[in-house]
């Protein structure tokens, strides 16, 4: 158990530090700001409670931490009852009507007002005091009376997602900040928001100035290290399986790789720890089915069903290669549907299963840019895509391929339907005092942007595809002016998104992000391209700025 609260609290050793210090002699009012991973925070904060009652003197007779949602408190009354309930250690049971902590039956209300909240919470210290003397056998009486004086008992009571007090409970935002002022007793109020205190702090100086925390976004080594760690604690089976102790080593690469594609987009460690649980299982899948291969093809005499766990070997490293050039492009689609948490991961996982054979095959059969169950084979993917996505595709290569200023060469085209000759090239001796310029399509596919794809696949589906779909209506006599409306239609955007999905285009931008087009990426090679090319009876090496 304490190995696994290391593992806790890496990356978050300052926090930790600056906290269970203050708790000792806490000030009043205590603001702790995350912006990037409130809620892993919120978490380390009651490891810290714990840790910190269970080394306090007095243990629980003498002090009591409560933790409340604000989300959840959308009310006054929830608010009350929830504090005064998790500082007392009270569950509301069905049997009993679902009724708050009291000390008597027929008892008071501290939920009608913040009076009677004060009330509740003096109440409270006074059950707690007379709760310690009698473990401390100094007395039995019956505790009746509400009435509390001295400092034998502390409170501590932490609001998470405090921010959302200014919208829903607007009114208790300054008495709950001037909390221990008001109720003289032995108090700390501890708010933990993703935004700075200046952004709800109420007007007029109305509250206190707070003790500030603030919780630096972890680096990306230390993500990283944060997630390995807690690889040896998933499972304590040592069958063949996902987090069998051999695969530690492959397991510290896949999140290493992880943490480099999605660290620009997400510095939140829950969130790519939730990534990393749905995409490890399907990465050492083809390992472990190639292992289970191994055991059965064995004789019975010389390995059974229980050595088979202790003959797990680490993969090699040509395995490990084989599984990151496969796996790696995938990561990105994993990560726009898991990170704004659109599906969950088990049915995401379950979903994108790897081939049992994947291993079994040669590396050359293997698309590079393949992923699970949805790479392009050239004899059977090409069918399964339709005209339009083949059209799409081409368009792409030539996008990430072809620079910019070569565009006007299909485009830049009068009324007179008459092509512009393509420049003729020649050949250059070696320039002085330079680098060589390398060809574009040996330095790989470059990004564009969402109107420079429509433009492309507009140009395109105008010169070679007007002869097979149906003429334009009577309405549309300029030129082009049918073809554009054919490229706006949503079925061209739903299209590009299921290419996106099987990772024959590449989103090089955020899904969030909603400041110009989205950027693309082609993932087809040159040799797919061709053969859709000539598929669409498309010039390919006429469109392209340097022909192979």
């Amino acid at each position: 158990m304490e190995d696994v609260s290391e593992a806790h609290y890496i990356g978050y050793e300052e926090l930790v530090t600056d906290l269970s210090t203050l708790l000792t002699y806490p000030p009043p009012f205590i603001y702790i700001n995350d912006p990037i991973s409130p809620r892993t925070t919120s978490m380390i904060v009651d490891s810290i409670f714990e840790k910190f009652i269970e080394e306090f003197p007095g243990g629980s007779s003498s002090i009591r931490a409560a933790k409340v949602n604000a989300i959840s408190c959308f009310s006054a009354r929830l608010l009350y009852d929830s504090i005064l309930n998790s500082l007392a250690s009270w569950e509301a049971q069905w049997d009993d009507g679902c009724a708050n902590w009291n000390i008597e039956d027929d008892g008071p209300r501290w939920n009608e007002n913040f009076d009677g909240f004060i009330h509740g919470l003096h109440a409270l210290c006074a059950y707690l005091q007379d709760e310690k003397a009698r473990k401390k056998g100094k007395g039995k009486q019956k505790q009746k009376s509400t009435e509390y004086e001295g400092d034998d008992v502390r409170l501590i009571i932490a609001i998470e997602r405090a921010e959302r007090l200014k919208d829903n409970l607007p009114e208790l935002l300054v008495p709950l900040t001037r909390l221990a002022e008001l109720a003289r007793i032995d108090l700390t109020v501890i708010f933990i928001s993703d935004v700075q205190w200046e952004d709800i702090r109420p007007p007029l100086g109305a509250s206190p100035d707070p003790f500030f925390i603030d919780v630096l976004p972890l680096t990306k080594e230390t993500i990283t290290n944060r997630i390995c760690s807690k690889f040896s604690y998933t499972s304590d089976d040592l069958e063949p399986g996902p987090y069998h102790p051999s695969l530690k080593g492959l397991y510290s690469h896949f999140i290493s790789v992880l943490c480099d594609v999605c660290f620009p987009f997400t510095n939140d460690p829950q969130e790519l720890e939730y990534i990393a649980a749905a995409r490890w299982p399907g990465f050492v899948q083809p390992v472990l089915d190639e292992h289970r291969r191994k055991v059965t093809s064995e004789s019975e005499n010389e390995m059974n069903e229980g050595d088979a766990g202790s003959t797990l070997h680490p993969p090699t490293e040509d395995v490990r290669m084989r599984l990151s050039r496969i796996f790696n492009s995938s990561l990105n689609s994993a990560m726009e549907e898991l990170y704004p948490r659109l599906t969950n991961a088990t049915e995401w996982a379950s979903a994108n299963q790897p081939k049992s054979d994947l291993l079994a095959k040669p590396p050359g059969e293997v698309m590079k840019r393949g992923t699970l169950g949805s790479s392009l084979d050239k004899d059977e993917g090409m069918k399964s895509l339709s005209r339009m996505s083949k059209f799409i595709l081409v368009a792409a290569f030539i996008a990430s391929t072809n620079p910019t200023k070569s565009d006007l060469r299909m485009f830049g085209r009068g009324l007179d339907e008459k092509k512009r000759k393509r420049r003729a090239t020649k050949a250059t001796g070696k320039t002085k005092g330079g680098p060589a310029k390398i060809p574009q399509r040996l330095v790989g596919p470059v990004q564009f942007p969402l109107d420079r794809l429509l433009a492309i696949l507009g140009a395109l589906l105008e010169e070679n595809d007007v002869e097979s779909r149906p003429p334009a209506p009577p309405e549309y006599t300029i030129p082009g002016e049918y073809t554009d409306m054919e490229t706006g239609r949503i079925g061209i955007y739903s299209s590009i998104m299921k290419l996106t999905s099987m990772r024959l285009l590449h989103r090089m931008s955020h899904p969030d992000r909603i400041d110009g087009p989205p950027a693309l990426k082609c993932g087809i090679s040159y040799d797919v391209a061709l053969l859709l090319a000539k598929q669409l009876d498309i010039p390919l090496n006429d469109l392209m700025w340097d022909p192979i």
